[in-house]
């Protein structure tokens, strides 16, 4: 019996179709990914699978079977008996979708109770630390007694995943399950959702990520503006996609390590023997390395790395606690953030923002609209988008405003913490290009911070690897990632598919 059946599938708001005829079907043991850009309508397909679509949508479908249930006209109550035993959903944000008030062992409990009432005392203890430790979390019994917020992003989205799975569904559906993971941990989620399918649950995977499908799917179904425009075994779309925009996505998530030539540059910054502590923690520990002028230094590692932390001693944000910096020549060093909608202040304009830039960078108040709409067109923005609030631009918009403002003070080095992490690939490659055209036009130096692999082969001459605080391998980006020599880096080559 196939698990998941759709054809036909149509949503709509207010008379505005967003989902148009969208057809797939699932089996036990199969994982199929639905991909494509943000408004491709995949999530609200995944939605309409559990039920779950906003209350003003309109749901219709020639067939919409779960586990050979006609759900087109189940109300709130037949669904609600239908999720967690038949099917199961692991979102984006697991510490958003964890009850902050629950420890782990109780969010795990609760659907054994709703779904197997027999389950009491030691046999549901018993039967919580089983769930937990096929999801590979160590030490299930201590970390059964925590708190979402005291577990790793990775430990978070394995617990969600227990959680998921405490029914025993006949179908998963994972939405963006990985997103802004490093790429070990990532790696060993994907590898889970595989174990996941592999045992005979039908897992529905959703993603913008080439390089996770590529690890976990069976079948793709790429989506675009609400339509399917390609379909097929993994494989070939991967390796042979027929339509440009599938070609598009697949390139925008594979880039070689660039070359870089052997000339000697002279540093802009000298570091030696840096170190930070936090509550006696060491979080970075005797970094030392040197910054080309007019290159480009990517600095990887996982989450706790460090890597965050010696980029905000860079900027002087943070204070050493021993070693130093030493700049070679009068440098402005300017900051963009992984989250532009959270550094902007929501109540300004654009257009206001980056006047205020303008006045601290010393510009005479008569030249500055006329800088506002140059800096727009060089980030490759309309002028008219000064109007705009952050939040009514998309998020591709919002990261190339966040640029437009850090070069208001005419900065000789950009650094960058994770400021492609939650774009889609083909936005993600325009921001990437225009990084490149902006440091070429402008002799920038840049100091890119990410967990991303590819996205530092395509953007880094040089790369740090950090681990625990410290520095453990360094050199030219084809280098490095061609010939690893440290464990730690040939890990995360390995997890990101590099290798």
């Amino acid at each position: 019996m196939t698990a998941l059946e759709v054809r036909g599938l149509r949503i709509g708001f207010d008379g505005h179709v967003v989902v148009d005829g969208v057809s797939f079907s699932v089996e036990p043991g199969q994982c199929v990914a639905i991909v494509g850009e943000s408004g491709a309508g995949k999530t609200l397909t995944a939605r309409a699978m559990l039920g779950l679509t906003p209350a003003h949508a309109g749901v219709d479908a020639e067939l919409l079977e779960v586990a050979g249930t006609d759900a087109r006209r189940l109300d709130e109550r037949s669904w609600r008996r239908l999720r967690g035993d038949t099917i199961a959903l692991v979102s984006q944000d697991a510490l958003v979708s964890l009850d902050p008030l629950q420890r782990i062992r109780s969010e795990i409990a609760e659907p054994l109770r709703l779904h197997e009432r027999g389950q009491r005392g030691a046999a549901l203890r018993a039967r919580v630390r089983t769930l937990l430790e096929r999801v590979w979390i160590p030490d299930a019994e201590r970390r059964a007694e925590q708190y979402p917020h005291e577990l790793s992003g990775g430990l978070r989205q394995r617990a969600l995943i227990a959680s998921a799975l405490a029914g025993s569904p006949t179908v998963l559906v994972a939405d963006e399950p990985t997103t802004a993971l490093d790429a070990t941990v990532q790696a060993r989620v994907l590898d889970l959702l595989r174990e996941i399918a592999d045992s005979g649950t039908a897992v529905l995977f959703i993603s913008h990520d080439f390089a996770a499908v590529r690890r976990v799917a069976d079948r793709i179904i790429v989506m675009r503006g609400g339509r399917v425009v390609e379909e097929g075994d993994a494989a070939q779309i991967l390796d042979a996609p027929r339509e440009a925009y599938t070609r598009a996505l697949v390139a925008a998530t594979r880039h070689e390590p660039r070359a870089v030539a052997d000339a000697v540059v002279e540093p802009v910054l000298s570091v030696e023997g840096l170190s930070k502590a936090f509550g006696g923690v060491p979080a970075v520990s005797s970094a030392s390395f040197l910054v080309p002028s007019g290159r480009t230094l990517g600095i990887v590692g996982e989450s706790g790395s460090g890597k965050t932390t010696l980029a905000r001693m860079i900027i002087g944000v943070e204070r050493p606690d021993a070693g130093s910096l030493t700049w070679h020549g009068a440098h402005r060093v300017q900051f963009v953030h992984q989250n532009p909608l959270g550094a902007f202040d929501p109540r300004w304009s654009v257009g206001r923002s980056l006047r205020e830039a303008l006045e601290a960078a010393g510009v005479p108040r008569g030249e500055r609209g006329a800088r506002i709409a140059a800096l727009l067109a060089e980030v490759d923005l309309d002028p008219a988008l000064a109007a705009r609030r952050p939040a009514a631009l998309s998020g591709g918009q919002r990261q190339r405003a966040a640029i437009a403002r850090a070069l208001a003070a005419d900065p000789d080095v950009l650094v960058l913490d994770e400021p492609v992490s939650a774009l889609d690939p083909t936005v993600r490659e325009r921001v990437l290009a225009l990084l490149l055209r902006l440091q070429r036009d402008r002799g920038l130096t840049m100091l890119f911070v990410s967990h991303d692999l590819d996205v530092v082969a395509a953007v880094a001459d040089d790369v740090l690897v950090m681990k625990d605080g410290a520095v453990v391998e360094q050199g030219r980006v084809v280098d490095v990632f061609d010939a690893p020599q440290h464990p730690f880096t040939q890990e995360l080559l390995a997890a990101s598919g590099s290798r």
